[in-house]
């Protein structure tokens, strides 16, 4: 989640348990560092770009270093606070709770994150859009009473609980609204006898009230980006058809960076090509063609060492209006993005005519 949310969250955490033995104002502050600090992470810069993207959220996210991490900072902070000087469990807990909590929450986004690093991959449920002013507000407004009060007071912490189960709440409420929109997009694909190879949901920017399924087609080769309303019904449907193009661009495109990038992508990925050089862009993270995360492998000359990290325009030219009706449950077709597919219209994609076998989806281009 954006850096507002995660101070936020931290700093009513913070509040929640430290306020009593230190007054509002310093438990807000500590608690918003401490759930500032897994994303320091970013500083660390690497040689190679698709290093910094696949490596980001890994180490200084895992659970397991939290607990490591855990009595080193709570004996600092009762080093640094004399009302915690005899609160030992309370300092440990403030540490691992705020911390813990970042990593949980970045793991409700679709980017991924190493929770249980070094021993797993990359988890993310994808319920949530890395901006959602509706989880962050009842969080920022407890945080700015509690420095505007500055003591422990019994509205403090109720104002600090109650943003607390909001916002957990809400977290919650997503799970349930993507549950919602993935069995929508399983019987648009049904009807069409569409067999899909994967999908997934995940929200639109700054809202859980209108979705994107991203669908990777029997094939391989195709995609299907289909936008709904939360509260709507099949008919509501925005589909757009996108190729891949492995079978044109994948060509002996193996390499160690491709097959990371197509890994941490979970086979949600595209290839384009722009001036002789072949582009990966990740599907599950900005929207059609402005995808935010897109690294160039392959020049005329051969492999890229180290890659390129391409920027794009993430919006286009009349998106604002077009989500506003999205959300409203009168989508009227994504100009960015192509014509709209009538569902009567959608159908199976072509039998392949190059054969790509399971291993493709997951990181492998086709063998020339």
């Amino acid at each position: 989640m954006d850096s507002l949310s995660q101070f936020v969250l931290g700093a009513a955490i913070g509040t929640a348990v430290l306020a009593p033995r230190m007054g509002a104002r310093k438990a807000v502050l500590v608690g918003g560092a401490l759930g500032t600090l897994p994303d320091l992470d970013v500083l660390i810069s690497h040689i190679d770009p698709v290093d910094n993207f696949t490596l980001h959220r890994g180490f200084s996210h895992s659970l397991i270093i939290h607990a490591l991490a855990t009595p080193v900072l709570g004996e600092g902070l009762r080093l640094m606070f004399q009302g915690l000087r005899d609160a030992r469990m309370t300092a440990w807990a403030v540490v691992f709770l705020c911390l813990s909590t970042h990593a949980l929450l970045d793991a409700m986004t679709i980017y991924g994150t190493q929770l249980l690093w070094p021993f797993a991959h990359p988890f993310g449920v994808g319920s949530m859009f890395i901006i959602d002013p509706l989880y962050t507000i009842p969080l920022l407004v407890a945080v700015i009473w509690a420095l505007i009060a500055g003591g422990h007071g019994r509205g403090v912490m109720r104002a600090t609980g109650l943003a607390l189960a909001l916002s957990t709440g809400y977290l919650g409420w997503s799970v349930v609204a993507q549950k919602i929109v993935e069995a929508r997009a399983d019987k648009i694909l049904a009807a069409s006898g569409i067999v899909p190879a994967q999908r997934m949901a995940t929200p639109v920017p700054f809202t859980t009230l209108a979705w994107k399924a991203m669908v990777i087609d029997a094939d391989g080769d195709r995609y299907l980006n289909l936008y709904m309303p939360l509260f709507g019904s099949m008919e509501v449907t925005e589909i757009h058809s996108h190729r891949r193009n492995l079978k044109t661009l994948g060509c002996g495109l193996d390499g160690t960076q491709f097959e990371r990038l197509a890994a941490f992508s979970k086979g949600y990925f595209m290839l384009r090509e722009e001036e002789g050089k072949i582009i990966l862009a990740d599907l599950r993270m900005g929207l059609t063609p402005g995808y935010s995360f897109q690294f160039a492998l392959r020049g005329p000359d051969g492999p890229l060492l180290p890659t390129q990290r391409v920027e794009v325009p993430r919006q286009a030219d009349g998106d604002i209006d077009w989500l506003k009706s999205l959300i409203a449950g009168h989508p009227h077709g994504r100009s960015a993005e192509g014509p709209v597919i009538a569902l009567a219209d959608l159908a199976p994609a072509e039998p392949p005519k190059l054969a790509l076998s399971g291993e493709t989806l997951g990181g492998r281009a086709p063998a020339c």
